[in-house]
């Protein structure tokens, strides 16, 4: 179990994203809820990040706060969020969207709500790219047939003339992240990018993702409830309850020996391909009531 008030173990030196204790809070009427206690960790240069938890643990609003896209009733109340060298933690809007694109890039949960209905895919990859790398059109239009390509979409040339409505939910992902990568960013924010997809297009997904990020360099921080796809195809892993990191390290120490409790139930509520015949368990109700009581806790200490 690493400890959230220091350096994680093992820290890179050298790391395209460095979290340190970070705190963030929902400003209430009465008083402030916490939601991110104490939040420490570092992604390297190209190195797929695993962020996993429950529902609720605060994993995509920790994809957030580095997009700097939190609600705007969330408060950073300490630490801060280093990219690329640079501090963005209270970083300016107008500094956020240049590095946007270039530097940041998201891969969004669902892909039935991500893309404009109302204009056509060529045109919505080609904004992109005219807005951060400055791409007249031809060029655009170019590079989002390179990037339909890239991304195994058959007839590329069509699909850009079409609307979200006349894709699959599969394609439509595909779509959302040739757009993360169109402009070739050092950090993409994955956010649970197969949860709304069926488990045979899920395991396209995840490849598309693992070959592109091989393919293009870039650092992803993968945040997701499943263990099972965090084997697949992250590098490291942290693992998030109730806005705290309980557990870090190698996704294949974490995988064969987890020290954490809650670590060990999330293993045990995952599907095994390796152990089909395995009973799943939900992870105990004691277990969640303590981990709830010790944030409490957390949050009473001076």
């Amino acid at each position: 179990m690493s400890d959230a008030r220091t350096a994680p173990a093992g820290t890179p030196d050298g790391s395209i994203l460095s979290v340190r204790n970070l705190h963030l809070a929902i400003a209430g009427r009465r008083r402030d809820t916490p939601i991110l206690r104490d939040v420490s960790l570092d992604i390297i240069p190209g190195e797929v990040h695993g962020l996993v938890g429950e529902s609720g643990a605060g994993k995509t609003m920790i994809g957030k706060v580095i997009l700097g896209i939190q609600p705007s009733r969330a408060r950073i109340t300490g630490g801060s969020v280093r990219f690329d060298g640079a501090d963005i933690t209270h970083l300016p809007e107008r500094d956020r969207r240049r590095l946007m694109g270039r530097g940041l890039g998201l891969i969004p949960q669902d892909p039935m709500t991500s893309l404009n209905p109302a204009y056509r895919i060529g045109g919505q990859i080609a904004d992109v790219l005219r807005l951060h790398l400055g791409m007249d059109r031809a060029a655009a239009r170019a590079r989002a047939l390179e990037l339909l390509d890239d991304v195994h979409i058959r007839e590329p040339a069509r699909v850009l003339r079409q609307y979200p409505h006349e894709l699959s939910g599969g394609m439509r992902q595909r779509v959302l992240i040739a757009i993360a990568f169109a402009c070739r960013p050092k950090l993409i924010v994955a956010d649970e990018p197969t949860t709304a997809l069926d488990v045979t297009v899920q395991r396209q997904v995840l490849a598309l993702i693992k070959e592109m990020q091989a393919q293009e360099g870039a650092s992803i921080l993968f945040v997701t409830h499943d263990l099972g796809v965090v084997a697949k195809i992250c590098d490291r892993v942290t693992v998030l309850h109730g806005g705290r990191v309980l557990e870090a390290g190698d996704t294949r120490r974490i995988v064969e020996s987890p020290q954490h409790d809650y670590t060990r139930a999330l293993m045990a509520a995952t599907p095994r391909h390796d152990r089909p015949g395995d009973l799943l368990q939900p992870v105990p109700e004691a277990l969640t009531a303590r981990l709830n009581a010790e944030a409490l806790a957390y949050d009473a200490a001076p």
